[in-house]
């Protein structure tokens, strides 16, 4: 049985994993806020499990089994996520903290009701990907808006760091997921966009906000819509 601590380092080695699948015991130590000696330290214990790949002053990566037993954390966290907005009502900023404490119950047919309840949806609130019940995660290629020019029409399918109190700013703007937005203009010094939707003109939008908001432009969006 992995604890509750370990899904933790795990969960977050995933997410920290790019292209390369390596991870800096440095980032991995800012991300969950603990020392860089302790992590060096449960990453030994990690490579004893057999969950990653640990050599001294070179990047970790998960093993096979490691990203099955991360990917199914993950899966977890983000069912529950879409379960509590689908099906409970809660506002997508409501939900992180409370899929933060449902994703370590080990009950795996007590989640996939929950995925058959919802109809085995494919992404989560935040147009995340939801991983497979073997782990599996398939990932999803976006344009930012804030790459879009003027003129371009773009749907809004995703969300880069989805924090609570920034899904609370997008609340306020009336921006969802599945929304369409047409850019009027792009200010050349500080790249703020100008936007239209849904009866709202004019809209301002950071660069800040545009460079979390992902999704395609209108001529490639039917095959990557998101599901849920």
């Amino acid at each position: 049985m992995i604890s509750f601590v370990e899904e933790n380092y795990l969960k977050a080695l995933f997410q920290l994993s790019g292209e390369d699948g390596e991870v800096n015991v440095k980032d991995l130590s800012e991300e969950l806020g603990i020392k860089m000696s302790t992590v060096t330290s449960m990453m030994k214990k990690f490579a004893e499990k057999g969950l990653v790949h640990y050599e001294s002053y070179r990047p970790l990566r998960l093993t096979g089994k490691g990203k099955k037993e991360a990917g199914l954390v993950l899966r977890k966290h983000r069912l529950t996520e879409m379960f509590l907005v689908e099906r409970m009502g809660f506002g997508w900023e409501e939900v992180h903290e409370i899929a933060e404490q449902v994703e370590h119950v080990h009950a795996p047919a007590f989640f996939e009701k929950m995925s058959e309840l919802l109809g085995h949806p494919k992404m989560d609130p935040h147009g995340s990907p939801i991983p497979d019940k073997e782990g599996n995660l398939e990932w999803k290629e976006y344009d930012k808006l804030s790459d879009c020019q003027p003129g371009d029409r773009f749907v809004l399918q995703a969300i880069m760091k989805s924090e609570d109190e920034f899904l609370a700013h997008l609340n306020k703007r009336d921006l969802r997921l599945g929304l369409e937005l047409h850019v009027e203009s792009v200010a050349p010094f500080d790249g703020s966009m100008q936007v239209n939707y849904e009866g709202r003109t004019g809209e301002v939008l950071s660069h800040t906000v545009c460079e979390r908001l992902l999704g395609k432009r209108m001529g490639e969006v039917e095959e990557l819509r998101v599901e849920g």
